[in-house]
């Protein structure tokens, strides 16, 4: 009896050990994630990306330069290098990278439409705000954003997979 009582007490022990190492674990993790997201936050291009977004699809100047063919199709095309530099090697995400990458795609080919319908159209669908919005509750780790964001890379990989097949 007494060396069963030891060895519940041993077990118990031990039990509690390895929970507490787990939940120092998990706090040490979720301090360290939420200084990543606190770094990430402040730095310039973070505040870089906030500022494109905002003058093209706010001010509409991704619209606005729609409307000089070809040129404006090349603008929101550039306007995508601050988002990508700051997926890839800020936030080190290659899932919200292909999101970001997907949805600017997706702002061009509306922009391509022709009888200025298109241009119609880029006005109102503001894929920076959108890249910036999905950047942002990736960051914050919003369930819902990542979900949406996994999605969509999903669908840019099979999108590149059938491209490239044909």
């Amino acid at each position: 009896n007494e060396i069963e009582r030891d060895k519940r007490h041993y077990l118990t022990k031990l039990k509690n050990s390895r929970t507490q190492k787990l939940r120092n674990s998990k706090t040490q993790k979720l301090k360290k994630t939420m200084r990543n997201r606190e770094e990430i936050k402040n730095r310039k291009e973070y505040a870089m990306l906030q500022t494109v977004a905002k003058y093209m699809d706010r001010y509409h100047i991704d619209g606005i330069i729609g409307l000089v063919p070809y040129v404006g199709d090349y603008f929101s095309a550039v306007a995508l290098i601050p988002f990508v530099y700051v997926t890839l090697f800020v936030i080190k995400s290659v899932p919200l990278t292909l999101a970001v990458i997907n949805n600017c795609l997706r702002d061009i080919l509306i922009g391509m439409i022709p009888f200025m319908i298109g241009n119609i159209i880029d006005f109102f669908h503001k894929s920076n705000l959108q890249s910036m919005n999905m950047i942002i509750g990736y960051v914050e780790g919003d369930k819902e954003t990542i979900k949406a964001v996994k999605r969509s890379a999903l669908l840019s990989v099979i999108i590149m997979v059938i491209l490239i097949t044909l």
